[in-house]
């Protein structure tokens, strides 16, 4: 495996090229491409990618990139595109259609803040916004990470226990900006991987059918059921996709969760994406001290891995969610999907920190004060906001 210095566009471009590129002996690759900070040089790099057989369409917008993702997906092709902030809100109706369509598109979602007031650093609530959208949700903290989970998407997303799209969510300009080591794979490795893609309802011309139609209740019905049996079979095909990658690729890439520290910890951080490091940073000095603190990094958004949380807190007295995102009126998002996880733990005080929203610095002392705080709880209260100024 060749490993290069690259930035996470780069990672998030090549990789879907390599995708793209392994169902050139099937209906090859389309990407709707519409450039919005700070995505812009992902459909850069495909547009620039020399596709066998594949093309890129520039659009007018978000909506239309989607748009054409969902018509080359039903002929046949692997569909991808990426988006940020306002596009990705922009996108919001073909999302869901996309969903609803049962397509297994890929879109890479870079980490944005939602304005006005524009805002061009990170905060996790563009992507969160789409969290009711019939697809799967994935937060990567690293160049490394972003890759291997690039892959897992499409393998996911086209198993035809499945067939619904996926989005991979990384931090803007923390991760799309910045250079890292990256083992890259081979094309035939990938095309190993990423067997051709064949859509059960492809459209065909020999035998033409209406998709999208008029639906009544109870068809409607029907077809949200068969999402949710889709999202619970989610999981195990996700475990068999991660064993399929190591055994190409010779790694093993992370799975819904990941622990560290959490075997007799009674304080678990619950953190993702880039902040997780941070969080894993600060257990790993107070394990030094004595402290019996973990982390757990949720990677799988949706469906959420409520088995998988619970399971990783049982042994804990206080847990915090600690994240760059809010619910006005609610909270953190990932807060409210761990409460669920929790309903029947009642015994485990859980508090939600909301930090570094519109791209503010979310570090290590920032961490070690909310560690403190936690530690000396007796009760929960509402969502407590760090780092805001005066």
């Amino acid at each position: 495996m060749p490993r290069k210095l690259v930035t996470g566009n780069v990672v998030a471009g090549h990789m879907l090229a390599m995708a793209g590129e392994a169902n050139r002996i099937a209906r090859g690759a389309c990407a709707g491409a519409y450039p919005s900070t700070p995505q812009t040089e992902v459909v850069e790099y495909l547009r620039a990618f020399p596709f066998t057989k594949g093309t890129v369409v520039p659009v007018e917008s978000e909506h239309s990139a989607m748009a054409v993702c969902i018509g080359a997906s039903l002929a046949g092709a692997r569909a991808f595109t990426a988006s940020s902030a306002n596009g990705l809100s922009y996108m919001n109706e073909n999302v869901f259609n996309a969903g609803y369509y049962r397509l297994p598109i890929v879109l890479m979602a870079v980490n944005r803040t939602l304005g006005p007031p524009w805002n061009i650093w990170v905060d996790q609530g563009d992507s969160l916004a789409l969290r009711d959208a019939a697809m799967l949700q994935f937060y990567t903290e690293g160049h490394q990470d972003l890759a291997d989970t690039t892959l897992l998407a499409f393998r996911v997303s086209e198993d035809p226990r499945i067939l619904m799209p996926s989005l991979v969510a990384y931090d803007g300009f923390i991760i799309s900006h910045t250079t890292a080591g990256v083992d890259f794979p081979e094309q035939e490795q990938v095309d190993r991987y990423l067997p051709p893609l064949r859509l059960p309802h492809q459209l065909h011309h020999e035998h033409p059918l209406t998709i999208g139609g008029l639906a009544w209740p109870h068809e409607s019905i029907a077809q949200r059921v068969e999402i949710q049996r889709a999202m619970e079979r989610v999981p195990q095909v996700l475990e068999e996709a991660r064993r399929e990658f190591a055994g190409i690729f010779g790694r093993m890439p992370e799975g819904a969760i990941t622990t560290h520290a959490t075997e007799d910890a009674d304080t678990i951080l619950i953190a993702t994406n880039t902040i997780a490091g941070t969080v894993r940073d600060a257990v790993t000095a107070r394990r030094a001290r004595g402290e019996k603190v973990g982390v757990v990094k949720l990677r799988l958004f949706r469906p959420f891995p409520r088995a998988e949380i619970l399971a990783a807190v049982a042994g804990a007295k206080r847990v915090g969610v600690i994240e760059r995102d809010h619910s006005p009126g609610s909270g953190g998002i990932f807060w409210g999907e761990v409460a669920t996880s929790l309903r029947e733990r009642s015994d485990i005080l859980l508090q939600n920190y909301l930090v570094g929203l519109g791209g503010g610095d979310v570090t290590q002392p920032l961490i070690e004060e909310i560690m403190d705080d936690l530690a000396g709880r007796t009760r929960a209260e509402e969502p407590i906001w760090k780092g805001v100024a005066a």
